[in-house]
């Protein structure tokens, strides 16, 4: 890693925080940074916000922020952040809300659900991984669940109080470039991921939304003349029919079990946060339960399967890529097993649209659960088998190259998991000279 040899020789000396290698120091977090330095007053110069919300950080990741006007913001939307900046969401800090804020604009702004570090003796980036390690984010959650509100939480005081061990500055540098070039990878794939996704997304609108597929000359279908007919979803090219899911596949609700229930065999579970966090999944991102194999063996995933969140999220719908051995679904989500599981990636387009689709289904003004029944009346397009056969060779080949990069990520997030207790605790040593 850039010629940076790691030594295992260590000396330590005793310190109030335990055994740290020496030339090590202790501080208080507020001795070295400041919490929630910045907020929004009326000096703060801009009608429009880029706002960051929880939900829009995951795991060092900001996945998306929205762009709205100052006075239709939320209340919460009042932290402002800068360059090299730290969000750890002071909400159910297990979950692992946190983020390095790379390249802050100007009005960007975060809720205050986050509590915001500014380092100012420390390397910034280093400070980030120290917060984040699996220590210190059990440490808050610890915190966080002797809360007295309705969820875990902890106050910004907490951090501030909190003591960091640190080596000297060069070799702060010098262990932050080994783990923001891991990260600068993982986060490389994340975008190339999302790039792929958006391709995908554009060809399914060309040809399915559009009409635009390549005809038998090699032409854009419908503004080259292609045969229309009328259908109950208007315009479709003809030999195309109107289906509904209910049809093309059968539907089962997930397995209900007990919180401290106990049983004969491991499993990992699909629940309904990783549905709404993912579209792909990754067997080694899920949770593992020990359950009964007669209980559990009607509810293992097979190859193709779409998952769709029943409540909470309602409506979201999830792939599980990869090895499904052991592989099963919580009674919050609904297995969607196709009769020709060779369109499996044209439905699960189709499907992306299903949230927006059974909010006209709801009783209320916002969607609370979703059933099977609501489900199997769904109506889509069904193409020609030909071109379906065309979209899914396509489409399997970008799910390739994005299921590589899960993968690829997956190994750094483990070599990078490895590395970071090590490092941040000094027991292995960073040589710099």
């Amino acid at each position: 890693m850039n010629g940076i040899k790691m030594v295992k020789k260590i000396n330590y000396k005793q310190t109030e925080s335990g055994e740290i290698p020496e030339g090590w120091e202790v501080q208080q977090l507020k001795d070295i940074a400041v919490v929630n330095e910045l907020k929004i007053d009326r000096s703060f110069q801009h009608d429009r916000i880029e706002y960051i919300d929880i939900a829009s950080v995951e795991k060092g990741t900001i996945l998306e922020s929205q762009k709205l006007s100052l006075s239709d913001a939320p209340s919460r939307a009042r932290r402002m952040v800068r360059n090299n900046d730290i969000l750890i969401s002071t909400v159910r800090p297990n979950l692992q809300h946190y983020a390095f804020v790379h390249e802050a604009k100007s009005n960007t702004i975060v809720s205050t659900g986050f509590a915001v570090v500014t380092a100012k003796k420390i390397d910034p980036y280093f400070l980030y991984c120290y917060l984040t390690t699996k220590s210190y984010t059990s440490y808050l959650s610890a915190i966080a669940d002797t809360h007295t509100s309705t969820y875990p939480a902890f106050n910004p005081d907490i951090l501030e109080n909190s003591t960091i061990v640190f080596p000297s500055l060069e070799e702060q540098r010098a262990i932050s470039e080994i783990l923001s070039d891991l990260d600068a990878k993982i986060e490389l794939n994340h975008q190339m991921n999302k790039t792929l996704e958006s391709i995908a997304q554009a060809i399914f609108k060309r040809w399915f939304v559009d009409f635009e597929f390549l005809d038998e000359s090699g032409k854009p279908y419908k503004s080259s003349g292609g045969k229309m007919v009328d259908s109950e979803l208007g315009e479709i090219p003809r030999g195309w029919q109107v289906s509904n899911l209910g049809e093309n596949g059968t539907f089962k609700n997930g397995i209900n079990y007990l919180r401290d229930e106990t049983g004969d065999t491991d499993f990992f579970i699909v629940n309904v946060r990783d549905i709404a966090n993912n579209k792909l999944l990754l067997k080694g991102s899920l949770d593992k339960i020990k359950i009964n194999l007669s209980k559990a063996k009607e509810y293992l995933l097979q190859e193709k399967d779409i998952l769709i969140a029943r409540s909470a999220s309602p409506g979201e719908i999830s792939l599980v890529l990869g090895d499904l051995e052991k592989v099963i679904y919580s009674g919050f989500s609904i297995q969607y097993r196709l009769n020709n599981p060779n369109n499996y990636l044209y439905v699960f387009h189709i499907m992306q649209g299903l949230k927006r689709n059974l909010q006209n289904y709801s009783i209320g003004t916002t969607l609370q659960s979703v059933n099977q029944e609501t489900l199997k009346n769904m109506k889509f397009i069904l193409p020609s088998d030909e071109i379906l056969n065309e979209f899914n060779k396509i489409s399997e080949q970008i799910l390739d190259k994005t299921f590589n990069n899960l993968l690829q990520n997956r190994e750094l997030s483990q070599i990078r998991d490895s590395l970071l207790p090590r490092l941040m605790s000094g027991r292995i040593r960073v040589k710099t000279g």
